[in-house]
C-alpha cells in the first residue's frame, strides 16, 4: 500500500481566488459571490446539516441509486482505478468502493480535491479501510489540473452531488470538455444531476423551514469578513432561493434589508447596496434525462446506462468516451 498526494496549487492561492472573486463579484451587476467560499469549516459543517434535512432530498436520492446499482456501475464500467473530483470522504464513495473491492478489481483510489487537508485525512481513511489499495491524492483545481490526474489502469472518474449543477451553461460545456479530453478510451465517468420537479420541492430544498440553509449562505459574508477583513452584518441580509423557469435553475440571492455601505478593508474596497438589492451566491442547475445524453454526447461522451432513485428525483448517468 502506498499513500502520495501530488500538489499543484501554489499556497496562496485559496487567497488570491478569494481576493479577486470578492474584488469581480462585488463590481458586477447583479453582485455575486462565487458559492465555494460557503465552504470554511462552519459552512462544512452547515452544509452536513443540509443533507440530513427532510427537505433536502439529493444525498439521500443518490445514495439510495449507488446503493441500488454499485454493482453494475462496477460491472459495466470494468474500473481497477476510482477517481473522486471532491471530497473522497463520503458514504457514496464508500458504496462505489466497496462494489470494485466485492468484483475484485479496486486497484487504486484517486481522490481530487483543492484542500489538501481533507485529501491527507481521506488518503489514510480509505487506506485504513482497504488494505493494499493505492491512494493517488491530487490537490488542484478543477479548471486547471484535470491533465494531472494519474493516467493509471482502467478508471472510473466520479462526479457526484449533482455539484455540475452549479455550472452554468457554457461554463458547463468547458468544463465537460476538459473532462472528456482528460479521459482515456476504457475509462468511464460517473455522473450525478438533479432532475427538473415540482417547484415547491425544489425551492424547499434550498430554503428549509429550520433555517439551515439561509445560515449556510450568509456563511459567505462571515468568510469574506474574517478573510478580507469586511464588515458585512449577516442579520443585514435576508436568505431568497427562487426557482428560474428561464434557465431551468434554483437560484440562492442574499437581499439587503435596507441600504448599507460595507467596507472590505483588505481590497481597499467599499460597496454600497441599496434597500431590497439582491446578490447571487449560488445557482444549482436542474436537468431532465434527455438534456444529459446531449451535453454528454457534445463532448464525444457516450451514456451507456442511466439510473434514477425509486421517486424519479435524481438520475445517475455512465458514460464513456
Amino acid at each position: 500500500m502506498t499513500i502520495t498526494l501530488a500538489n499543484y496549487l501554489a499556497a496562496d492561492s485559496a487567497a488570491r481566488a478569494l481576493r479577486r472573486d470578492v474584488h469581480d463579484g462585488l463590481r458586477s451587476s447583479p453582485k455575486s459571490l462565487p458559492p465555494k467560499w460557503f465552504y470554511d469549516s462552519v459552512g462544512s459543517e452547515l452544509f452536513d446539516q443540509i443533507t440530513r434535512l427532510p427537505e433536502y432530498y439529493p444525498t439521500r436520492a443518490e445514495a439510495e441509486i449507488l446503493r441500488a446499482h454499485s454493482a453494475d456501475i462496477a460491472a459495466e464500467s470494468a474500473a481497477d482505478t476510482l477517481v473522486e473530483l471532491g471530497s473522497g470522504t463520503s458514504e457514496k464513495t464508500r458504496i462505489l468502493l466497496d462494489a470494485l473491492h466485492r468484483a475484485g478489481s479496486l486497484r487504486r483510489f484517486i481522490p481530487f480535491d483543492v484542500d489538501a487537508t481533507i485529501l491527507e485525512s481521506a488518503g489514510e481513511a480509505i487506506a485504513a479501510e482497504y488494505p493494499g489499495v493505492e491512494i493517488d491524492a491530487v490537490c488542484g483545481d478543477f479548471e486547471e489540473h484535470l491533465g494531472k490526474i494519474p493516467l493509471v489502469g482502467r478508471r472510473l472518474v466520479v462526479f457526484l452531488g449533482s455539484t455540475i449543477g452549479n455550472l452554468t451553461t457554457g461554463p458547463r460545456a468547458a468544463f465537460l470538455g476538459a473532462l472528456s479530453d482528460s479521459l482515456q478510451p476504457g475509462d468511464a465517468l460517473l455522473l450525478g444531476t438533479d432532475l427538473v420537479k415540482d417547484v415547491d420541492r425544489l425551492v424547499a430544498a434550498y430554503d428549509d423551514a429550520a433555517g439551515v440553509t439561509a445560515k449556510f449562505n450568509k456563511n459567505v459574508l462571515a468568510v469574506v469578513n474574517r478573510e478580507l477583513g469586511a464588515d458585512f452584518d449577516l442579520d443585514a441580509f435576508d436568505h431568497v432561493a427562487r426557482w428560474n423557469p428561464d434557465q431551468q435553475r434554483i437560484e440562492m440571492w442574499l437581499r439587503a434589508s435596507g441600504s448599507q455601505r460595507v467596507r472590505i478593508a483588505d481590497l481597499d474596497m467599499t460597496v454600497d447596496f441599496a434597500d431590497g438589492e439582491e446578490m447571487l451566491t449560488e445557482v444549482s442547475c436542474k436537468f431532465r434525462p434527455e438534456g444529459v445524453a446531449e451535453e454528454l454526447a457534445a463532448v464525444g461522451l457516450r451514456r451507456t446506462a442511466f439510473w434514477t432513485d425509486a421517486a424519479g428525483d435524481f438520475g445517475l448517468s455512465l458514460a464513456v468516451k
